[in-house]
């Protein structure tokens, strides 16, 4: 059978893949489109498990909430081109909103889960994605809330996914971006663990601006300056960003409470790839 152009534009539009590619695959397949999509999808699959090894950083964090469910996801890429690339964009939304409507348990859930519009794994659905766009994609966290909730994201680079006890959404979408600016890590001291208060407490007694003072008076300052870094880590006794002169507790009180919060900084933890930026320009190029 004869294989037309306009055969493979219209595989090429079904599928993303390049001319030559969707060429051979329809003559591979008798010019069988269905079988032809299927071949490219093995072939795609295939290329995407030789990506697995590289290092995926760049991304997006992603948050949805509909009908009292929230969730909010990081998905890494390779590179901060791919993230700015709208379909790259779409995915994540699309995924961050599966995530809300199917709530799974963890990440072995969430990929054999089944995307309804492309009927097909997750995991599945990635491998796709990787195939077509050229780098590794992966999906490395998600969590859900649910209940009175809001959101704030900053440009794909930290998240907030924030529970409370009353709606308030003006006030809440005030501390979630309050959140994001100021990286509490606790709602408040009781949940501390008392193992970073001693860690906290052993660091300052070791240094050395107060090796001479009596051993009564470093314990005070200590107290003292402990006290304050815990402060720090607190969401409720941090300044509130938009009224220093106001605590995230005081702006919340009689309004609602803070149950949860979730904060996540795209790519905290891993390693980033050295590309230079003519290095990276080129790499899109030649993909």
């Amino acid at each position: 059978m004869t294989v037309t152009a306009v055969m493979v534009k219209e595989l090429r539009e079904k599928t993303g893949a390049g001319f030559m590619d969707s060429k051979k695959a329809l003559e591979q397949c008798a010019g069988d489109m269905e079988k032809a999509m299927e071949f490219l999808r093995q072939k795609g699959i295939a290329s995407a498990e030789k990506k697995q090894d590289r290092i995926a950083a760049e991304g997006l964090v992603a948050a949805y909430i509909e009908n009292g469910t929230g969730s909010i996801v990081e998905i890494n890429c390779e590179t901060d081109f791919v993230a700015k690339n709208d379909d790259f964009k779409t995915f994540v939304n699309n995924i961050a909103k599966h995530i809300a409507e199917t709530k799974p348990a963890d990440l072995d859930a969430l990929n054999s889960s089944i995307c309804p519009e492309c009927k097909m794994t997750i995991a599945d659905l990635v491998k796709d994605k990787t195939a077509t766009i050229g780098e590794k994609i992966s999906i490395r966290r998600f969590a859900v809330l649910e209940g009175n909730l809001a959101a704030y994201v900053h440009n794909g680079k930290i998240g907030v996914l924030l529970s409370a006890s009353k709606q308030d959404d003006s006030l809440l979408k005030d501390v979630a971006l309050h959140i994001a600016s100021s990286a509490p890590e606790f709602i408040s001291r009781k949940e501390i663990p008392q193992d970073i208060i001693d860690e906290e407490t052993r660091i300052e007694m070791g240094k050395e601006d107060l090796a001479k003072k009596p051993e009564n008076i470093r314990a005070k300052i200590v107290e003292g300056r402990v006290n304050k870094l815990m402060a720090q880590k607190c969401l409720l006794e941090q300044p509130f960003v938009k009224n220093p002169d106001l605590t995230v507790e005081a702006l919340l009180s009689g309004k609602t409470e803070i149950k949860k919060f979730v904060r996540w900084t795209l790519g905290e933890g891993l390693e980033k790839r050295k590309d230079n930026f003519a290095e990276e320009v080129m790499n899109q190029m030649v993909k």
